[in-house]
C-alpha cells in the first residue's frame, strides 16, 4: 500500500473490478460479498481481485455466514490478504481464517464493540463511526470513537466515517490511525456496481441527505439484525415506512414496492447507502483518482508539523 486507505466492502458496489483498481491504486481494495450473492459470485469476483496480482481483501457478515456457511468456505479458497467480519458473532471464524494466514479485522461502533473484538483475538480494528454509510451502528461518533479505541489497544485500528478526502485522512492519522476505512468516496467509482441513476443521486446529494434506520431492512427481508440499521440517503421510501418498520416486515405490498424499485434503480425507493462524507462527491471517477486525492494526507500533516494550515 502506498495510501494508507482500505475500500470499505460494499455490497452492490465493491466487486471485483472496483477492488482490483483500489488496490492497484495503492490502497487496498476489499469485495463487498453481500448476504444475496452466491459462493460462486465470491469465487468469480475474488479471481477478478486478485487478477493483477495485489492484496485484496473480502467483507462478511457473520449473521450472513452463520447462514451461508459457503460463504466462508469460498473465502478460505481464495486466501485474500484480509478478511473483515462484522455484525453478529464472529469468534468461530476468526481461527479458521487465521490458520490460512488471513489478516481478520472487524468493524466496532463502540467501545464495547472493540473489547469484544480484542478478546475474540482479530487482528485489525475498524473504529466505525456513526457518520459512515451502509450498516453498523448510530452510536458514536468517529473521531471520539476513534480515540476511545486507541487508548484500549495496540492493535492496528482503521478509522471509518465520514473520511471523504485527504483533510479527513490526515486528521485520523494525526490521532493515531492506521489507515481510513473508505467507503463512500469510492462510491460513484466507474469500477463499481452501481447503476448510472444511483450514482447520479449520490452525486446530487449533500451531507444533510442521509438517514439512519432499518426501513430498507425491514423492505428487502434479507435478515438483518434490528442492532444494525443502516444510513443510505432520504427518499420517499424511507419517509414512508419511518417508524413502522415492524408493519413493515409483513406488509407483502410495501416489500414488492422496494424490490421493483431496487431492480428499476428508481431512487425514490431504491436504498442508497451512503455516509456523510456523501456531498463530497461529485462525479464519477476512476478509483486512481480518487486514491490520489487521498495521497494529499501528506501535505496537510506537514502543515499541522509546520504549526500552520495548508
Amino acid at each position: 500500500m502506498t495510501v494508507p486507505v482500505v475500500g470499505a466492502p460494499m455490497a452492490n458496489v465493491s466487486g471485483g473490478r472496483l477492488t482490483a483498481a483500489i488496490s492497484a491504486g495503492g490502497g487496498l481494495g476489499m469485495l463487498g460479498a453481500g448476504s444475496a450473492v452466491s459462493a460462486e459470485w465470491i469465487r468469480a469476483e475474488g479471481a477478478i481481485a486478485a487478477a493483477g496480482g495485489r492484496p485484496y481483501g473480502i467483507g462478511l457478515m457473520a449473521w450472513s455466514v452463520r447462514e451461508r456457511p459457503e460463504h466462508l468456505e469460498a473465502v478460505l479458497e481464495l486466501r485474500p490478504a484480509l478478511v473483515s467480519l462484522s455484525f453478529g458473532d464472529y469468534t468461530p471464524y476468526v481461527a479458521p481464517l487465521q490458520a490460512e494466514g488471513i489478516t481478520v479485522a472487524t468493524q466496532a461502533g463502540t467501545v464495547a464493540d472493540a473489547r469484544e473484538a480484542i478478546d475474540a483475538g482479530v487482528d485489525v480494528i475498524v473504529a466505525r463511526g456513526a457518520e459512515a454509510g451502509g450498516h453498523g451502528r448510530n452510536a458514536v461518533g468517529t473521531l471520539p470513537l476513534l480515540q476511545a479505541i486507541l487508548e484500549l489497544t495496540d492493535l492496528p485500528v482503521l478509522a471509518g466515517g465520514g473520511i471523504s478526502g485527504a483533510r479527513g485522512l490526515a486528521a485520523v492519522l494525526a490521532a493515531g490511525a492506521a489507515g481510513g476505512w473508505i467507503g463512500t468516496a469510492f462510491l460513484t467509482c466507474v469500477e463499481g456496481l452501481i447503476s448510472d441513476p444511483i450514482a447520479q443521486r449520490v452525486i446530487e446529494a449533500d451531507e444533510t441527505d442521509t438517514v439512519y434506520g432499518t426501513v430498507f431492512d425491514a423492505a428487502s427481508r434479507a435478515g438483518w439484525p434490528d442492532e444494525f440499521g443502516g444510513r443510505a440517503l432520504r427518499n420517499a421510501y424511507f419517509d414512508q415506512w419511518e417508524g413502522r418498520e415492524q408493519e413493515l416486515k409483513a406488509d407483502d405490498t410495501g416489500h414488492t414496492d422496494y424490490v421493483d424499485g431496487t431492480k428499476a434503480a428508481d431512487v425514490t425507493r431504491a436504498s442508497i447507502y451512503a455516509g456523510q462524507g456523501v456531498g463530497a462527491i461529485n462525479g464519477r471517477p476512476m478509483a486512481a483518482e480518487v486514491l490520489d486525492g487521498f495521497a494529499g494526507y501528506r501535505d496537510y500533516l506537514k502543515a499541522a508539523l509546520n504549526g500552520g494550515a495548508k
